[in-house]
């Protein structure tokens, strides 16, 4: 039987709550509308390499995103000793050239559990806490500004790509 990715029901949120819930509540919206753009497809065509000469596809930026998540979320701020996702030693680019259709289901997941403990990690901090990376000291704050930042970037490709692999255009 042939994966789809599953329908997804982006969450709602307070257009004037106080900023620690605007942040989350937005990464949220923004994380279920890249799951959107994905739903109803198969690991075949969120495989899809459709605008070419890029090597973006759905499947590449669910990978991208898990390996994001994990970076900034528990390797950095969590200081959590995990492996790194995708597009580690040689080929940087691997969470986009290195999509296997029959793959996508665990890929799907592997994100859904990095936003999960993402979360876990949000859940116990102030935005105030902060880290150091390279010489220069961050917060929470930043990193959920950041997330936020790249989820809205890459949910643009989504559009692009989503609307090439079948035609389906909107929010």
């Amino acid at each position: 039987m042939t994966w789809t990715a599953p329908g997804i029901t982006r969450p709602g949120g307070s257009l004037s709550a106080g900023e620690r819930t605007l942040l989350t509540g937005l990464l949220a919206w923004h994380r279920s509308t890249l799951l959107h753009k994905c739903a109803g497809l198969t690991g075949e065509q969120l495989a899809e390499r459709s605008v070419p000469p890029s090597v973006l596809s759905l499947l590449g930026l669910i990978r991208h995103m898990a390996k994001v998540e994990r970076i900034w979320f528990r390797e950095r701020f969590a200081d959590q000793d995990v492996p790194r996702l995708h597009g580690t030693g040689e080929n940087a680019n691997a969470d986009f050239e290195e999509c296997d259709p029959a793959r996508a289901a665990e890929d799907y997941a592997c994100l859904l559990e990095e936003q999960r403990l993402a979360d876990a990690v949000v859940a116990k901090a102030s935005l105030d806490d902060t880290f150091t990376v390279g010489g220069e000291t961050y917060s929470l704050r930043f990193v959920l500004l950041h997330l936020i930042g790249e989820y809205a970037r890459h949910n643009g490709h989504a559009d692009l790509v989503r609307q090439r692999v079948d035609g389906v255009t909107g929010a």
